[in-house]
């Protein structure tokens, strides 16, 4: 078992990776907790066993049951329940599940604390860490939500096992985008230290800038995610997370040559590393551009004009007032 923790002086936590994670629950769980409200979703099959009074919440699948009516829902069935700002959330899913359990626990009693048990490759490398909570609109992708840090997460790696091929993809796009954030690369370790190692350098970022402060490290790690954004949400979600994250690589790269920061060698190197990971390199068929550009202008990081997490010189920073015309230029590379 690997236990990494993320730094956050009094709110630090631990995550643990490793087959068999998931049966550590009752030990990670808050000493005040006396209720355990346990959400997920009827498609993730993962038991938990919190040691502790315990009730399942089911929340529906899919990027549509990630809205605020959701969180309603749950808000008022933790209320009809008795659950107190001394019990715990626990959240045992993906990405979705951990967004949205733990948006829930930011705002119920204005704070209660979370678990996150996260069952698949991208909640594990990516999702579950950073206490970045949140839900869509459809306006754009998680555009309402809250800095909530988990109290511990733990990745059961015995659960990926059970993954659908496109859930794996789905967790190598946001793995792949770590290649560019500094991490080795991964393909040929078992993988227990493939999660661990992305979990650890997620934890260093985080432990380094929280929420995303004017110096911007945090964004970062939101390296390939505008575009990926904007064609989850032109699609209809119809592309799994990482899939669009790797397309969003590709087209930052694309971006940044045209802007005169890296070269085309750089360009080839992340078209490589995509394809390695058995990921998309060119917009769907039928993507309209001029829709994105508008989806690109509504993104969270907007602070002046366009923005975008682009490589150069000094590596992957946050990039405001991109020039819209290089934005078209580097979606017509990618077509």
């Amino acid at each position: 078992m690997i236990t990494e923790v993320v730094a956050l002086g009094e709110r630090s936590y631990e995550v643990v990776v490793g087959p068999g994670a998931r049966h550590r629950l009752a030990a990670m769980l808050p000493g005040t907790a006396r209720r355990a409200a346990v959400v997920t979703q009827a498609g993730v099959g993962v038991e938990v066993d919190a040691d502790v009074e315990s009730q399942v919440f089911t929340i529906g699948e899919g990027e549509q049951a990630k809205a605020l009516s959701t969180v309603e829902q749950l808000c008022r069935s933790f209320a009809a329940w008795g659950l107190t700002r001394a019990d715990v959330v626990v959240a045992v899913g993906g990405g979705l599940v951990t967004d949205v359990a733990g948006f829930a626990a930011a705002v119920y009693h204005r704070g209660v604390a979370v678990v996150h048990v996260a069952t698949t490759l991208l909640a594990q490398v990516d999702a579950a860490i950073g206490g970045k909570t949140g839900v869509n609109l459809p306006e754009g992708k998680n555009l309402v939500g809250a800095f909530w840090q988990p109290a511990a997460v733990l990745c059961d790696t015995d659960v990926l096992t059970t993954l659908p091929e496109r859930e794996w993809r789905s967790g190598r796009g946001e793995m792949a985008k770590y290649r560019f954030l500094g991490v080795d690369d991964l393909l040929d370790l078992p993988i227990d230290e493939q999660v661990a190692a992305c979990v650890r350098a997620k934890a260093a970022v985080v432990a380094a800038d929280e929420r995303e402060g004017t110096a911007g490290r945090r964004a970062t790690l939101n390296y390939g995610h505008t575009l990926a954004h904007a064609l989850e949400t032109a699609g209809g979600y119809d592309l799994r997370h990482g899939e669009a994250v790797a397309i969003g690589l590709v087209f930052a790269a694309e971006l940044a040559e045209r802007l005169g920061r890296i070269d085309g060698a750089r360009v080839a190197e992340h078209r490589a590393v995509v394809a390695a990971y058995d990921l998309p390199v060119t917009l769907p068929a039928g993507t309209d551009p001029a829709e994105l550009v508008t989806l690109l202008s509504r993104d969270k990081k907007v602070v002046g004009g366009l923005t975008f997490v682009l490589d150069g010189p000094r590596g992957v920073e946050l990039v405001p007032d991109v020039p819209v015309d290089a934005v078209h230029a580097a979606l017509e590379a990618i077509a």
